[in-house]
């Protein structure tokens, strides 16, 4: 089906923005500025780190919540509100555990006042053709997740949608079941029997992206936005292992890992501190792994980012967030899809683990600034502690609620182990460590 792409867009959205409401009542940009085509005949993969704004972007292009700023058009005309030929299929499977397989089918159509004659005769359509005939009397509960996937992706192609969105559709899922059912969608697709006739996916795996789309964008995080795209003009089925493959997967790893291309906020640069950005989400045990492996054989420092993503048997959801942090603190050096042990990274790596705290501790003070802000702010306090609710209320003014308490959360393992400052779990206070206040 990838062969009638062309230039018809049945989704187009111009200039894109979106803000919430953060805990002290200050608006928190979550997308800004975004402009995307969704052609008829095309599949695209979105990719981007977790609370980078994809699933906001997504429930936007449905209909689900408005957009503060752009414009929305599908099929042409102006979007104001939940669209007929639009489904989605949300990671979380969203199934009604008391209603059966053909039951849960039936009930957008069901919404929309199609007769029972007619509802049963599409839904049991949509079942057969996703692979569940048999199963239309059976619960949720008696599925297994792949299944219950299933049933949600028949659900939303009941109603015989322009546009599927695809809300991390395989990440609740094992490897070989995501595979499986990934492979039996595009199948269905070349074969021209897929009822829909563009769909967008949001992904955390580099390697699905590139084996299902036709043009992978990268999605960029505080504020979302699109940082770059890359076509995938590749005839499927695609082999995993193909040299061509490969080197789109290369490009795409580079893509997510190199340094954000980012057009200067004249409107609130100044207001959003460097300290009051996300951190990545990567524990310190996981980050010396992935440096002690770098460092090993074969790799010996330097290694290709999809390659050693194999070898260490880490998701990308883990690997890059890890990657990131060591990239941040001057341990590795990412550029062209290759990763990189620094001399400080190699040096830390040969340490003891008095060395590794000290040479942590002190790279976090100089190149995270949530750490020399907290750092500060204890360093100024009478008697060196304050209480973790300060910088959590400080954060939730750019971030959700959610990646606030993640990032400060982050912040305090990594300083308690560099012993830059100390966090007291019974009282949540945050101190100055014995004999350096």
């Amino acid at each position: 089906m990838n062969t009638h792409a062309n230039a018809n867009a049945i989704l187009d959205l111009q200039g894109i923005g979106k803000s919430f409401r953060g805990a002290g009542g200050a608006p928190r940009t979550v997308l800004e500025g975004v402009d995307f085509r969704l052609a008829e005949g095309e599949i695209v993969a979105l990719l981007g780190q977790s609370g980078s704004g994809k699933s906001t972007l997504l429930r936007i292009m449905a209909g689900l919540i408005p957009a503060d700023q752009g414009a929305l058009s599908y099929g042409g005309k102006p979007m104001h509100g939940p669209a007929r030929g639009i489904g989605m299929v949300f990671q979380s499977f969203a199934l009604f555990p008391w209603l059966t397989v053909q039951q849960n089918v039936e009930l957008g159509l069901e919404a929309r006042g199609v007769a029972p004659t007619e509802r049963e005769k599409k839904a049991e359509a949509a079942i057969a053709l996703i692979g569940l005939s048999g199963f239309e009397g059976a619960l949720p509960r008696e599925l297994s997740g792949g299944m219950r996937q299933r049933v949600g992706i028949a659900r939303a192609l009941v109603t015989d949608p322009d546009v599927l969105l695809m809300d991390e559709a395989f990440s609740a899922l094992d490897v070989l079941t995501a595979e499986r059912l990934r492979d039996e969608i595009l199948d269905l697709w070349e074969q021209g029997q897929f009822p829909a006739r563009a769909i967008l996916v949001v992904s955390h795996n580099i390697e699905e992206a590139v084996m299902m789309a036709d043009r992978v964008v990268v999605f960029d995080a505080n504020p979302g936005r699109i940082r770059a795209e890359l076509k995938i003009d590749l005839p499927r089925p695609r082999d995993a292992d193909s040299l061509e493959i490969r080197e789109r997967i290369d490009e795409v790893y580079a893509l997510m890992t190199g340094s954000a291309r980012r057009p200067a906020r004249v409107d609130q640069a100044a207001a959003v501190p460097a300290w009051a950005e996300a951190l990545p989400d990567a524990d310190v045990g996981r980050m010396d792994a992935v440096l002690e492996l770098l460092m090993d054989e074969p790799f010996r420092g330097i290694a290709d980012l999809p390659q050693f993503a194999e070898q260490s048997e880490l998701s990308d959801e883990e690997l890059l967030p890890a990657a990131e942090a060591l990239r941040q603190l001057g341990l590795v050096h990412m550029a062209r899809g290759d990763i990189t042990a620094t001399p400080l990274g190699r040096r830390y790596c040969e340490g003891d683990n008095a060395l590794r705290q000290e040479l942590f501790g002190q790279q976090l003070i100089e190149h995270v600034p949530l750490v020399a802000h907290i750092r500060q702010g204890l360093e100024e306090a009478p008697n060196g502690e304050l209480r973790e609710e300060r910088f959590l209320g400080q954060l939730t003014r750019t971030l959700d609620e959610a990646s606030a308490r993640r990032t400060l959360s982050t912040v305090i393992e990594w300083a308690r182990y560099g012993e830059v400052f100390e966090y007291d779990y019974t009282t949540g206070m945050l101190r100055l460590p014995d004999g350096r206040g």
